[in-house]
């Protein structure tokens, strides 16, 4: 297993990235637990609450992030492309978790059928099985190198783990509880 750099050398600024159902929303909430600072899930500034993913306005989510990101402290989990720049200048470290297809498929099916309250979920939604989600899982599933590349490249600290026995060791190097 690999070694970790210490919690402390990521401050207290820190993004977690990676493919959907890798795990990022769970280990969000453990470190902003850990580290005593809000924990941040864009897909809730993203989408709507009480509906299956509707945008908010572009304007309204820019704003939304652009505020979160000047709190002094804070884990915010997800992409979104479109403010990743902004948030880098304020980041003071980068955790990237990755897991394979089958897995995040696997985890997509079994929180739909079996729905239970999930951290990170909006608020009122119910999910349910769609050939959209289905599809993006699939034109998803190359991206985590992209990723990893990117968060290198901003000189930040940064950690990645490949599959859950990783993340798994991550939780326990950093002593973090799984909400």
């Amino acid at each position: 297993m690999a070694d970790f750099p210490p919690l402390e050398s990521f401050g207290q600024r820190i993004m977690v990235l990676g493919p959907t159902n890798a795990g990022k929303s769970t280990f969000t909430v453990a470190l902003a637990e850990k580290l005593n600072v809000p924990a941040i899930h864009l897909d809730r500034y993203r989408h709507l609450p009480n509906t299956h993913y509707v945008e908010r306005p572009d304007a309204e989510f820019f704003a939304l992030h652009d505020e979160a990101i000047t709190w002094p402290g804070w884990v915010m989990d997800g992409s979104y492309s479109k403010v990743m720049k902004q948030r880098i200048a304020r980041a003071t470290g980068i955790i990237v978790l990755d897991e394979t297809l089958f897995t995040r498929t696997l985890r997509y099916i079994r929180r739909t059928l079996f729905p239970a309250s999930r951290v990170g979920a909006l608020d009122g939604n119910k999910d349910h099985l769609t050939l959209e989600m289905f599809r993006w899982l699939w034109k998803t599933r190359n991206k985590s190198e992209d990723t990893r590349r990117m968060a290198a490249a901003t000189g930040l600290p940064t950690i990645f783990t490949r599959n859950a026995a990783e993340t798994n060791a991550l939780y326990d190097a950093w002593g973090l509880t799984r909400p």
